[in-house]
């Protein structure tokens, strides 16, 4: 693939004024409060150091008409300041660019000034072919990356022309970026590209998805014959947050408690607001105190309002009376008829008790039976007669699956008690529980209510339940009658491969343990593509995936992703869906799933078992290239050494480390073809395992001749008995050796 690489600092460029300490008197009417249509509120300003705060100072530049409003010296146009929100909407440019000639700089915000480019931005890439990586300044880290593809000049987006990567894509900004450098490439995959209609922008998330006309402008060029529309604006409103204190006074980072301590440089001038913290240490806001409104930067800013003029917000269906920070309600005089009420009260207070009492037994019966017919529409809806269908149509699966009642799973975890977690994700809690019939199992629970995370649960207890292997996660069963279904697995004790690897203790897995559990996670997946009853491709390989138990044995884990494919097809079209570091390249682009996708993610496990390392980490590389690359990049040098963990180098036999270092540079391949199968790699593990143990074997022998001075007959024995496991070693190496391309 040719790589056009266009280096360039992203977003806006102005220079502040020289910062001036803040006034502590109340402004008046000789400091500007507007400029044409954009009210400007203190702790901006515009003319004297007094009317602003250092780093909110703004020009008005009158020769335009109306007068637009800039940042500083005037290199930014201003939209609208909010103080509510803490952020200023500014015009930032949509920037047309070549595919063999785009070069464009900017600086940054100033790094100790009080803005920074806001998180609900998405940094933007419209083009065929484009693939964008979001950098750190100067670094070269990886923040983000987006890929935008076409496939053919006549090609139309999506129906609502997202930025889903069809012409047009989108990635998110961390929060308390000042500046970022972005990395553009052309990719050899796009039949099509069209360079003269590449566009990159900064933009409000919530503005660009509200405006899907300027969307459609922005996107018709790609897909259509007509040039480029120039009168379509090229100008798009983007968002900065603001922060006090966050270095602007050359104190920087002040958090709330921190400004207090000088009063006269606290911020929070108006007696009715209060402070609040930045979530990345940017320093503090302020805001005015519920029931008040205004500016809580000025003194006396924040006023009380009067609730009862705004009765569609503060709900009242009595009187309503204002009050200083608040509002009361009264319910309408009901002591015009004392006499009445006390009459109603004694004639009727036994009815209501009786009442009460046959309403208490008539509701415990209507919620029982409410909740029997909840959970026979949840079992319904959770395809629990297919379920059904399955396990009592298989005696095999009837015998290893069960569909447990939600009493069942109740009394297992003491409903669910928060002592029984055993793990927390995105997905879901883990519970251990005591089934009935004393086995020790964990217990999924998603958290939300997702309908792809039920189409993920039914295709996990499909794939899982005509699965049987020693290193695949066993499913007991699992229970439908919530809105969301719970798993019901064996309880792996041990934790992941991943937090083996990575929990930062000097000595970790032996090298014996990892060859034994590389091992054992490609007979999972041999298993899984060739010699299950269908052939499955679990898209979703990681070291966090993998469980291990008190003997430290493998148990593949998570088929929420898996596909089952027919026997006579070696591919299938899907959306692409995995864990980023373990993707494959080609699926990634293609979005054709075969099995060897599986083999790139088992490479990368292979890597890290080797390494100790997280995929996504660069560490140790000086070009800040992640694991995989900088891998790849070793060997072809020769010099693989100087990535391997310590602890392997000291353990295992150089010929070992150069026969798995070649099988995982093999299964990264980023052509699928030159990959190998993992039942060869199965094998060439099996070869290599087998080897080891011959060789300890041997040696035993030998010591063992020496101390016990064995007679001839006996030496001879163990002589024939060695060569005979020698040759079959070698008949492995042999065919293994025939079968990979090297």
């Amino acid at each position: 693939m040719q790589l056009l690489q266009l280096p360039f600092l992203l977003f806006l460029h102005f220079l502040l004024l020289k910062p001036a300490s803040p006034t502590t008197t109340d402004l008046t009417h000789l400091c500007p409060t507007s400029c044409g249509n954009i009210s400007i509120p203190y702790p901006f300003g515009l003319g004297e150091s007094r009317c602003f705060r250092p780093g909110f100072n703004l020009t008005c530049d009158l020769s335009f008409q109306p007068p637009r409003l800039f940042l500083g010296d005037g290199s930014v146009e201003v939209i609208d300041i909010s103080l509510i929100h803490g952020t200023v909407t500014i015009n930032t440019k949509v920037l047309s660019f070549l595919s063999s000639n785009f070069n464009e700089s900017w600086t940054g915000l100033l790094p100790d000034g009080p803005f920074t480019i806001s998180s609900k931005n998405r940094f933007t890439a419209i083009g065929c072919g484009v693939l964008a990586r979001v950098l750190f300044y100067e670094t070269d880290t990886l923040i983000s990356l987006c890929a935008s593809v076409c496939v053919a000049r006549d090609f139309t987006p999506g129906h609502d022309d997202t930025c889903a990567g069809i012409g047009c894509c989108q990635t998110s900004i961390p929060v308390g970026l000042t500046t970022f450098d972005v990395h553009l490439e052309s990719l050899n995959e796009t039949t099509y590209s069209f360079g003269e209609f590449n566009k990159v922008f900064v933009v409000d998330k919530d503005w660009f998805d509200d405006n899907g006309d300027v969307r459609q402008k922005l996107l018709s060029p790609l897909y259509s014959k007509h040039p480029w529309d120039s009168t379509v604006s090229t100008e798009i409103p983007a968002l900065l947050d603001w922060w006090l204190g966050n270095g602007s006074n050359g104190t920087g980072g002040l958090s709330c408690e921190m400004a207090k301590k000088n009063t006269s440089e606290f911020a929070c001038r108006s007696m009715n607001s209060w402070c609040y913290d930045s979530a990345n240490g940017n320093g503090y806001r302020c805001n005015c105190s519920d029931g008040y409104q205004g500016n809580p930067y000025v003194n006396n800013g924040c006023q009380d309002i009067d609730e009862c003029q705004q009765p569609e917000v503060y709900k009242c269906d009595g009187t309503c009376s204002n009050e200083v920070g608040t509002y009361k309600c009264y319910s309408n005089d009901p002591h015009k008829y004392p006499g009445l009420i006390i009459t109603i009260g004694v004639t009727t207070g036994l009815g209501l008790l009786i009442l009460l009492l046959g309403a208490f037994l008539l509701t415990r019966k209507l919620k029982a039976r409410r909740d029997k017919m909840q959970r026979d529409k949840f079992f319904k809806q959770n395809k629990g007669l297919l379920l059904q269908h399955l396990i009592s149509s298989s005696k095999d699966v009837a015998e290893r699956m069960k569909i447990y009642s939600l009493e069942e799973l109740k009394k297992a975890t003491s409903n669910f008690d928060k002592s029984r977690i055993v793990g927390q994700g995105g997905h879901g809690i883990v519970y251990k529980g005591i089934l009935s019939d004393q086995r020790v199992a964990a217990i999924k629970k998603p958290q939300e209510i997702i309908q792809r995370e039920i189409e993920q649960f039914i295709n996990e207890v499909a794939i899982l339940s005509q699965l049987n292997h020693r290193n695949v996660v066993k499913l007991f069963g699992c229970c439908l009658e919530t809105e969301v279904p719970l798993l019901v697995y064996e309880f792996i004790s041990n934790g992941t491969l991943s937090s083996h690897l990575h929990a930062g203790n000097q000595q970790s897995l032996s090298w014996d343990d990892r060859l034994r559990i590389a091992l054992e996670i490609a007979r999972a997946l041999s298993y899984l593509h060739s010699a299950a009853s269908i052939s499955i491709f679990h898209r979703d390989i990681k070291s966090a995936n993998v469980l291990l138990d008190d003997g430290l044995t493998a148990k593949l884990s998570d088929f929420g992703a898996s596909r089952s494919v027919p026997v006579d097809q070696t591919a299938v079209s899907t959306a692409i869906q995995g864990t980023y570091g373990y993707l494959d390249p080609e699926y990634y682009y293609s979005g054709r799933l075969t099995e060897k996708s599986d083999v790139y993610s088992f490479g990368v496990i292979l890597v890290e078992l080797l390494t100790r390392e997280k995929p996504t980490s660069s560490s140790k590389s000086q070009d800040g290239e992640s694991l995989i690359p900088h891998f790849i990049s070793l060997i072809k040098d020769n010099r693989f050494i100087e990535i391997l963990d310590p602890q392997v180098v000291e353990e295992a036999r150089k010929e070992e480390l150069v026969e798995v270092v070649e099988l995982g540079e093999m299964c990264l391949r980023l052509k699928r073809d030159e990959r190998p199968t993992m039942k060869q790699v199965e094998m060439k593990l099996e070869a290599l395992r087998g080897s080891k143990k011959h060789i300890i074997h041997t040696w035993s022998c030998k010591r063992l001749d020496e101390s016990r001075s064995l007679n001839m007959s006996m030496s001879i024995e163990g002589s024939s008995s060695g060569d005979m496991t020698r040759q079959f070693s070698l008949e492995k190496d042999m065919m293994l050796s025939v079968s990979f391309s090297r």
